[in-house]
């Protein structure tokens, strides 16, 4: 539970990552919240638009009425904010901390980013090129789990850490692209340290609390391309 006069409130979208991603921070830390949600595409709340002016997308937590935006800045936010609840997700350490943002911020730039490219680029040769480099991406992730983790069940250690939620934001995700797109992140041959580590924080009571559910987010992934192509049909004639 958050501390006395304390109010957070989350404004999201169930099916992006980057919601999922401080939803299972909040979750982890045990912080109680009022989970908003938002039509991004029919019509952004006007509270969304004020909180955040600058790019107008979700997430965007409200600490007594603060907006702090960016998924993994919200991260950070609550485990610094909340220092005394529940467990810490940064480690102590500032070498280690560093560290922790160092591939954080990997995971977004080149894992993610790599694999939208091989998912919506606009020639076979861009989503080739994506593809050869979320495989490479992969393989570094799990040269850093092997790294950090020591041995132990998380990134974090014996416990979830930054990491951990970083990362494990995009599970559902890598599921749903498993069943559209036939393509395996972690592959047990290819990164077997980092699919048994998927499996083990997709077991996890908050993780399955909080990712969506994969064939709702196929169809959803379904609805979404066929709106795209309907509009782009459009536009042609």
């Amino acid at each position: 539970m958050a501390r006395g006069g304390d109010e957070l409130k989350l404004l999201g979208m169930w099916a992006s990552p980057f919601v999922m991603r401080a939803k299972l921070a909040l979750g982890f830390k045990g912080l109680s919240y009022e989970d908003v949600e938002e039509d991004i595409f029919g019509g952004k709340s006007e509270l969304l638009l004020s909180s955040n002016p600058v790019h107008k997308k979700v997430p965007v937590l409200l600490h007594n009425g603060r907006p702090v935006c960016e998924s993994q800045i919200i991260v950070q936010y609550i485990d610094e904010a909340f220092p005394g609840t529940g467990p810490s997700l940064l480690p102590a350490d500032p070498y280690e901390r560093a560290i922790a943002r160092f591939w954080g911020a990997y995971v977004d730039d080149k894992l993610l980013a790599s694999f939208l490219q091989s998912a919506r680029g606009k020639t076979e040769e861009e989503k080739a090129e994506g593809l050869k480099q979320t495989i490479v991406a992969a393989e570094n992730m799990e040269a850093a789990f092997r790294e950090l983790s020591k041995g132990k069940p998380f990134f974090g250690g014996d416990t979830v850490g930054y990491l951990d939620v970083t990362l494990g934001a995009l599970l559902a995700w890598v599921h749903a692209a498993e069943k559209l797109y036939g393509f395996r992140f972690f592959d047990a041959a290819r990164s077997p340290l980092l699919n048994a580590w998927a499996e083990r924080f997709g077991a996890l009571d908050t993780a399955k609390a909080v990712l969506a559910d994969v064939d709702r987010l196929v169809e959803y992934a379904k609805q979404r391309q066929a709106a795209q192509a309907a509009a782009a049909a459009s536009s042609d004639t």
